[in-house]
């Protein structure tokens, strides 16, 4: 009789790269639903990121420098690449290594009242920016998105870690010149992770996967504000909240996810590139999935993931607790149809060792500018398929991101998506199916149709299969583990020491400058 699996259910997120045009509604909305308050003026639970570029905060994917992750050891055990318990008692009260103010950026508001209540005169009068830290005047020099569709890129590609791995490792140069550039956007959130370092990292334990849906949350009754954690993230997708003292991150929007509804960031996304969904794993075997050789990675993570319509694995699932319209849930899941099933979805820097559970399906579409500007039918399968070593998106840059440097895999991830586009080419025109051109990908041409609908043109209820939380689970979902909470602090009467950002606690738009001066000055007595 074979052994129970110990199965557990985990909320995942996959999101297609070809069709985010990068126009940052997902980053504003979810700004403005969880980090629209005093101390979180630098953070952006969700990012996207023009690639190539420095990412945020600058050069993230730097681990020799910023120290994120799990590394494997000679002995064949994980260790955080930050040190071990001996070296974090070490630093635990001195600041460890982690991102700056200039990594990020010096958050600022702008002298609006100046700009409204100058008196007439031959200038016009201008908003100057302002720091929200200092209240002095600054020169903006870095945000969130400074790299935004290659602006500036001319300067900082050389910083780019992969493009500097790439020209260290294989000598590829790799030019901003117009012509040879490429780029494609990258919406980041946290990874909620299946082996979360940010969690071992934390000397306080406050912070914890949930047991229903494999959250990663932040317990601010718990956080005491060591910053290990954000050491410990690779991807860097833990903020410090300088008012409050406490380590903030992506909830997954968990409060929707409990009736149903998608985060903020893929209700609005204007492309409809995210999927949400449930997956059912293997939690014994996560450590050994992990340990896996760094090409192997990929493979590994795959394999802990179990088929939701296999008798056995339903069994297990039952007797692990896993309701049944959960399991039900993974068996329609969108996210386990594009990793598992299609294989077209590929996980962000596998090579961290954290199981990472926010995958990517990449993007394709400048082939189809070089073809035609070569003069071929840029939709033919046969142009396709010859085209994918030439794609203005080096298939190498790719696998740095999604594979640890393997690009068969990206480039069999390359060949399904340019075949389905060939294929279904012909469908839309009433033209003959190319049944081989689905075989030539080890599909059929019904997958290939599935498979179509899925990634171009899914309803609502088809990228989104959230199923909700049990009442008689309350007692686990409470919300003293939601990174947004507040102190006992009154809003009003609290005079903040570090600027404008620094005097409220309340969920309010950032008071502006001329307000904070004022404020300050009546605080002061001035």
């Amino acid at each position: 009789m074979a052994k129970q699996r110990r199965v557990m259910a985990q909320v995942a997120m996959v999101m297609n790269l070809d069709k985010c045009i990068g126009c940052h509604t997902c980053s504003v909305t979810c700004k403005q639903a969880w980090t629209n308050r005093a101390g979180t003026e630098y953070v952006w639970f969700n990012n996207v990121e023009t690639r190539p570029g420095l990412g945020y905060p600058r050069t993230y994917e730097d681990q020799d420098k910023w120290q994120g992750g799990w590394v494997r050891t000679r002995s064949g055990r994980l260790k955080l690449r930050s040190g071990g318990r001996f070296k974090k008692l070490l630093s635990i009260f001195a600041s460890p290594v982690q991102p700056g103010m200039d990594d990020y950026y010096e958050p600022w508001t702008y002298d609006y009242e100046k700009l409204i209540q100058s008196p007439l005169g031959e200038d016009f009068p201008v908003a100057r920016p302002k720091s929200l830290i200092t209240g002095d005047d600054l020169a903006i020099k870095a945000s969130a998105n400074w790299d935004d569709s290659l602006g500036g890129i001319a300067e900082t590609i050389d910083e780019d870690p992969i493009v500097k791995k790439l020209r260290d490792e294989a000598n590829i140069q790799i030019k901003a010149e117009y012509e040879k550039t490429f780029m494609f956007f990258v919406p980041r959130i946290c990874e909620h992770c299946l082996n979360p370092s940010c969690m071992a990292a934390c000397p306080s334990g406050a912070i914890y996967k949930r047991a229903e849906d494999g959250i990663v949350l932040v317990d601010q009754d718990r956080c005491r504000g060591w910053r290990q954690c954000i050491t410990g993230c690779p991807y860097k997708k833990i903020y410090f909240n300088h008012r409050s003292g406490k380590a903030e991150k992506c909830t997954m929007c968990y409060p929707r996810l409990e009736v149903g509804l998608p985060t903020v960031c893929a209700e609005t996304c204007v492309g409809r590139l995210r999927y949400i969904g449930v997956i059912l794993y293997d939690a014994d075997r996560v450590t050994e999935a992990a340990l896996a050789d760094e090409k192997d990675l990929y493979e590994a993570q795959l394999d802990l993931m179990l088929d939701p319509n296999d008798p056995q694995v339903i069994a297990d699932a039952k007797a692990n607790d896993i309701p049944t319209d959960w399991i039900s849930a993974a068996q329609k899941s969108p996210v386990y149809a594009l990793i598992k099933h299609f294989k077209v979805a590929l996980p962000l820097h596998p090579e961290y060792r954290t199981m990472p559970m926010v995958w990517y399906v990449p993007p394709l579409s400048p082939v189809v500018d070089l073809l035609k500007s070569q003069g071929h039918d840029s939709e033919a399968g046969g142009n396709l398929f010859g085209a994918i070593d030439a794609l203005r998106i080096p298939v190498e840059y790719l696998a740095e991101l999604f594979t640890a440097g393997d690009t068969q895999v990206v480039t069999d991830v390359l060949q399904k998506l340019a075949a389905m586009r060939s294929y279904m080419r012909d469908v839309t025109l009433g033209r003959e199916r190319q049944p081989e051109l689905a075989e030539a990908v080890g599909l059929t041409p019904a997958a290939m149709e599935q498979m179509y609908r899925l990634l171009a043109i899914a309803k609502y209820d088809e990228r989104y299969v959230i199923p909700k939380a049990h009442t008689e689970q309350a007692h686990n979902l409470e919300e003293m583990g939601c990174s947004v909470d507040f102190d006992a602090t009154d809003p009003y009467n609290y005079d903040g020491g570090f600027g404008s950002s620094s005097g409220r606690v309340v969920p309010v738009a950032i008071e502006s400058y001329a307000d904070a001066k004022r404020r300050q000055q009546d605080a002061s007595g001035a």
